[in-house]
């Protein structure tokens, strides 16, 4: 049963940049697809960013396109979301998470992952 332990979030200036790492133990984590979502203080979590289980393949939110860059690395069992040009609105607490079944592209769909970390705050000033 793989588990995930996001780390890297913290306070920053609009404009600035922060990574996120999601650490992966106690499963076959290369065999997952990966994502990372958000939610915002009185909001509904939302869908961030997915890489496949082998990486190929990455999507990410309108909202984060061109600023935002999910990436793995399966010898280490981690997952990344390295943010640039961070905004107050990018302000959430950030979770990893890993899909459902194996060999996975890397879903939108939050319903597709049932598996979770306990989150990282990312604030970011104006």
């Amino acid at each position: 049963q793989v588990q995930l332990v996001e780390s890297g979030g913290g306070l920053v200036q609009a404009g600035g940049s922060l990574r996120l790492s999601c650490a992966a133990s106690g499963g076959t984590f290369s065999f997952y697809g990966m994502a990372w979502f958000r939610q915002a203080p009185g909001e509904e979590r939302e869908f961030v960013a997915a890489i496949s289980w082998n990486g190929g393949h990455t999507y990410t939110a309108d909202s984060v396109k061109g600023r935002f860059t999910i990436s793995r690395d399966n010898a280490k069992n981690l997952v990344f979301l390295q943010m640039n040009n961070l905004k107050p609105e990018d302000t959430a607490v950030y979770y990893c998470a890993a899909e459902r079944a194996y060999y996975g592209l890397g879903s939108q769909r939050e319903g597709s992952y049932d598996r979770w970390g306990q989150g990282t705050q990312v604030t970011v000033s104006s």
